[in-house]
Protein backbone atom coordinates (compact mmCIF):
# COMPACT_ATOMS: atom_id res chain seq x y z
CA UNK A 1 0.00 0.00 0.00
CA UNK A 2 1.57 3.08 -1.06
CA UNK A 3 0.43 6.65 -1.45
CA UNK A 4 -0.80 7.56 -4.18
CA UNK A 5 -2.78 4.33 -5.45
CA UNK A 6 -6.15 3.90 -6.10
CA UNK A 7 -8.96 1.37 -4.51
CA UNK A 8 -12.14 0.74 -5.38
CA UNK A 9 -14.11 0.43 -2.23
CA UNK A 10 -17.67 -1.09 -1.41
CA UNK A 11 -20.38 0.93 -0.02
CA UNK A 12 -17.66 3.56 1.48
CA UNK A 13 -20.75 5.44 3.56
CA UNK A 14 -24.43 5.55 4.33
CA UNK A 15 -23.96 9.13 2.41
CA UNK A 16 -22.79 7.56 -0.92
CA UNK A 17 -25.38 6.88 -3.69
CA UNK A 18 -22.79 4.81 -5.56
CA UNK A 19 -22.37 0.75 -4.60
CA UNK A 20 -18.67 1.12 -5.09
CA UNK A 21 -16.29 4.21 -5.32
CA UNK A 22 -12.62 5.03 -6.15
CA UNK A 23 -10.18 6.43 -2.86
CA UNK A 24 -6.66 7.69 -3.36
CA UNK A 25 -4.24 7.08 -0.69
CA UNK A 26 -3.33 10.68 0.60
CA UNK A 27 -1.67 9.90 3.87
CA UNK A 28 2.22 9.76 4.68
CA UNK A 29 4.00 7.23 4.04
CA UNK A 30 5.63 6.94 7.37
CA UNK A 31 1.21 6.56 8.87
CA UNK A 32 0.51 4.03 5.92
CA UNK A 33 3.83 1.78 7.11
CA UNK A 34 2.71 2.17 10.57
CA UNK A 35 0.48 -0.13 12.71
CA UNK A 36 -2.32 2.37 12.40
CA UNK A 37 -5.46 1.05 10.88
CA UNK A 38 -6.48 3.84 9.23
CA UNK A 39 -5.30 5.97 6.51
CA UNK A 40 -6.58 9.29 4.69
CA UNK A 41 -7.88 9.23 1.55
CA UNK A 42 -9.85 11.35 -1.49
CA UNK A 43 -12.65 10.34 -3.92
CA UNK A 44 -12.95 10.07 -6.83
CA UNK A 45 -15.66 11.11 -9.06
CA UNK A 46 -16.73 11.47 -12.66
CA UNK A 47 -17.51 15.15 -12.37
CA UNK A 48 -14.88 17.82 -12.69
CA UNK A 49 -15.71 20.99 -12.35
CA UNK A 50 -11.86 22.14 -13.12
CA UNK A 51 -11.43 23.64 -9.23
CA UNK A 52 -8.04 23.93 -8.14
CA UNK A 53 -8.65 21.48 -5.77
CA UNK A 54 -9.38 18.80 -8.03
CA UNK A 55 -7.23 16.62 -10.58
CA UNK A 56 -8.26 15.20 -13.34
CA UNK A 57 -7.29 11.00 -13.71
CA UNK A 58 -8.81 8.53 -15.82
CA UNK A 59 -7.28 5.32 -18.12
CA UNK A 60 -3.90 5.93 -17.40
CA UNK A 61 -4.46 5.63 -13.98
CA UNK A 62 -6.65 2.53 -14.29
CA UNK A 63 -9.87 4.45 -14.40
CA UNK A 64 -11.97 3.03 -16.85
CA UNK A 65 -13.29 6.54 -18.07
CA UNK A 66 -12.12 9.93 -17.29
CA UNK A 67 -12.55 11.32 -13.17
CA UNK A 68 -11.33 13.63 -10.93
CA UNK A 69 -9.85 13.24 -7.12
CA UNK A 70 -11.66 16.01 -5.28
CA UNK A 71 -9.20 16.87 -2.17
CA UNK A 72 -11.67 19.08 -0.60
CA UNK A 73 -13.40 15.56 0.82
CA UNK A 74 -11.21 13.55 2.80
CA UNK A 75 -11.95 10.85 4.99
CA UNK A 76 -10.43 8.29 6.38
CA UNK A 77 -10.90 4.50 5.64
CA UNK A 78 -9.84 1.87 7.81
CA UNK A 79 -7.14 -0.16 5.73
CA UNK A 80 -8.15 -3.43 6.07
CA UNK A 81 -11.26 -2.31 3.35
CA UNK A 82 -8.50 -1.02 0.73
CA UNK A 83 -7.92 -4.53 -1.14
CA UNK A 84 -9.40 -3.88 -4.80
CA UNK A 85 -6.05 -2.06 -6.24
CA UNK A 86 -7.05 0.05 -9.62
CA UNK A 87 -3.81 1.99 -10.05
CA UNK A 88 -1.51 4.58 -9.22
CA UNK A 89 -0.72 8.00 -9.93
CA UNK A 90 2.55 9.30 -12.02
CA UNK A 91 4.75 11.13 -10.23
CA UNK A 92 3.91 14.29 -12.24
CA UNK A 93 -0.25 13.52 -10.65
CA UNK A 94 1.41 13.00 -7.29
CA UNK A 95 2.69 16.86 -7.73
CA UNK A 96 -0.61 18.09 -8.56
CA UNK A 97 -2.24 16.09 -5.82
CA UNK A 98 -0.06 17.72 -3.35
CA UNK A 99 -0.60 20.55 -4.91
CA UNK A 100 -4.43 20.65 -4.47
CA UNK A 101 -4.04 19.43 -0.84
CA UNK A 102 -2.27 22.31 -0.22
CA UNK A 103 -5.11 24.66 -1.56
CA UNK A 104 -7.85 22.62 0.31
CA UNK A 105 -6.47 22.53 3.47
CA UNK A 106 -5.33 26.05 3.41
CA UNK A 107 -1.13 25.55 3.77
CA UNK A 108 1.42 28.18 2.70
CA UNK A 109 -1.15 30.87 2.48
CA UNK A 110 -0.30 34.48 3.18
CA UNK A 111 -3.44 35.03 4.42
Amino acid sequence: MRRGELFRVRNPSSHDPKKFRVFIIVSRQILIDSRFSTVICAPVYTVYEGLSTQISVGIEEGLKHDSSIHCDELISLPKSILTNYVGKLSSEKIYKLEESLKVALQLNNED
